[in-house]
């Protein structure tokens, strides 16, 4: 099965802090950033691991910015997501990659396919990417990405772990 993704800044700013910013493109057929996303990331005034990915390998993955859906700006998203979202309208074959909750309800709500960074990180440990998601969520969870410990015990046991 193809994968394509769309990916928001939140996936690639977690994964990126640390170091599995590389599953974007490990085990997906298709990864696209919309302009926007960059934009995002860009905006922290800062060089950190994200920033550095986006301006060297995961230029690659980079696509000018699609126009927004009219479905998708009734929402007052940021505007990654709405770049994201659209995309993945407009391009019906892509999955939004996202962790904003409006923006997952929207997704939701419009039928987009939506997953979030733990789903991608449980994913690349069924796939064999990882040797453990334990350990990475407990790793996001430390770089600042809220999951509650209902949602970590319920990635942990989708992947097989306890």
């Amino acid at each position: 099965m193809v994968k394509r993704w769309v990916v928001n800044a939140s996936p690639i700013i977690s994964l990126a802090k640390i170091d599995r910013i590389h599953l974007l493109n490990d085990f997906c057929d298709e990864v696209i950033i919309p302009q926007g996303v960059v934009d995002e990331i860009n905006l922290g005034g800062y060089t950190d691991r994200a920033v550095t990915w986006l301006q060297q390998s995961g230029q690659a993955f980079i696509q000018p910015a699609p126009a927004i859906d009219s479905r998708i700006a009734s929402w007052d998203l940021g505007l990654g997501e709405s770049q994201v979202l659209s995309w993945a309208i407009q391009h019906p074959t892509y999955e939004a990659i996202i962790d904003d909750l409006a923006a997952r309800k929207t997704a939701k709500i419009l039928q987009i396919p939506v997953r979030g960074t733990l789903a991608v990180v449980v994913l690349a440990k069924k796939m064999g990417y990882i040797p453990s998601v334990k350990q990475d969520l407990e790793n996001l969870i430390q770089v600042g990405l809220r999951i509650s410990p209902t949602v970590l015990a319920q990635a942990i046991a989708m992947a097989g772990e306890q």
